[in-house]
C-alpha cells in the first residue's frame, strides 16, 4: 500500500457579525484575552423557491495585542472577517461531563464596519496601519 505523509491544514476564513460586545479579561499571568461569538448567515432559496436564512454560530478566541483590538473595536452587530484555525478544548460542566467546544483561535481579524473606517480616517489606525520592515502587525496573533 503506497504510505504518503499528507500535510497539515487547518485554516479558517469566515465573515459575519459578532453576537454581543466582546469582553476583555487577563489570564493569571496577564495576558490579555477575548472570547466572543460570530454569526455568519447564508441566503438560499428552498425547493419552491421561497429565501430561507440559515445562521451559523460559531466562538472565537483572540490573544495579546489582536485581543485588545478587538475589545477597543468590535461592538454587538460589528461585521468582520476573521482568519484562523479551529481549536477543540473540553470543558468540564455539571456533575463532572466534559462538554467539547469547537472555536476558531483567531489570527488575524478586519474590521468591516465602513463606520469606523470614515471615523478614523484622519487618524493612524487598525484599518490603515502599515508594520515597519522586521515589524509585526498588530492584528495578527502569533501564540
Amino acid at each position: 500500500m503506497f504510505n504518503s505523509r499528507l500535510p497539515n491544514l487547518n485554516k479558517v476564513l469566515i465573515v459575519g457579525n459578532l453576537t454581543k460586545d466582546p469582553e476583555l479579561r487577563f489570564t493569571t499571568s496577564g495576558v490579555p484575552v477575548v472570547n466572543f461569538r460570530i454569526a455568519s448567515n447564508k441566503r438560499y432559496k428552498d425547493n419552491v423557491g421561497a429565501y430561507k436564512e440559515d445562521v451559523c454560530y460559531i466562538g472565537v478566541v483572540a490573544w495579546q495585542k489582536l485581543a485588545e483590538s478587538c475589545s477597543e473595536f468590535l461592538k454587538k452587530g460589528s461585521a468582520f472577517l476573521v482568519e484562523g484555525e479551529l481549536r477543540s478544548r473540553f470543558k468540564e460542566v455539571e456533575n463532572g461531563r466534559k462538554r467539547n467546544y469547537i472555536e476558531i483561535k483567531a489570527s488575524q481579524i478586519q474590521f468591516l464596519d465602513r463606520e469606523k473606517r470614515r471615523e478614523s480616517e484622519d487618524e493612524e489606525s487598525l484599518y490603515d496601519f502599515h508594520p515597519e520592515e522586521g515589524e509585526s502587525s498588530f492584528l495578527s496573533d502569533s501564540i
